[in-house]
């Protein structure tokens, strides 16, 4: 007797999905990212390369005014990053530094990238990351992580 509801049956029953086509691959980034020893207020060589975008070296102070009517004012804990493209296309970076204490503990953390365009090849920049909410400790560092992500 099922055998006369059968053919009802599995026009009831769920199909599989249509078969999606698969997405289209996405091209991998360049990526850079290594352990440097840390200082506070020094300026740091790096000496790093992703993609012909020379990573130079890397300053970490609190962006305070020494004199004129913003005389005192802290402007919060930074990083900045100097970068040489060498390459002969324009590039797109995007940081990330990590900065912790001797026992391995996470003192603090910044981005930062591009702003407005890229930089081209043959010239020089400088980006500043900034540090928030978490930024009392970051003086006693010990060491920190730099990542560099070069967007297409």
């Amino acid at each position: 007797m099922l055998h006369l509801f059968l053919p009802a049956l599995l026009a009831l029953s769920p199909q599989a999905p249509a078969a999606q086509p698969a997405p289209a691959e996405a091209r991998p980034l360049s990526y850079f990212t290594q352990r440097y020893p840390f200082r506070w207020n020094q300026m740091l060589p790096v000496g790093g390369e992703v993609d012909g975008l020379k990573i130079d070296t890397i300053f970490f102070d609190r962006r305070t005014f020494a004199s004129g009517f913003l005389k005192g004012a802290d402007f919060g804990t930074r990083a900045q990053v100097a970068v040489t493209n060498t390459s002969k296309t324009s590039k797109n970076p995007g940081f990330a530094v990590a900065v912790f204490d001797a026992e391995d503990r996470l003192l603090g953390v910044a981005t930062g990238g591009a702003r407005l365009g890229r930089v081209a090849p043959g010239d020089k920049d400088t980006f500043e990351l900034n540090f928030h909410e978490v930024l009392e400790r970051l003086p006693k560092g010990d060491h920190f992580y730099l990542s560099v992500e070069l967007a297409p």
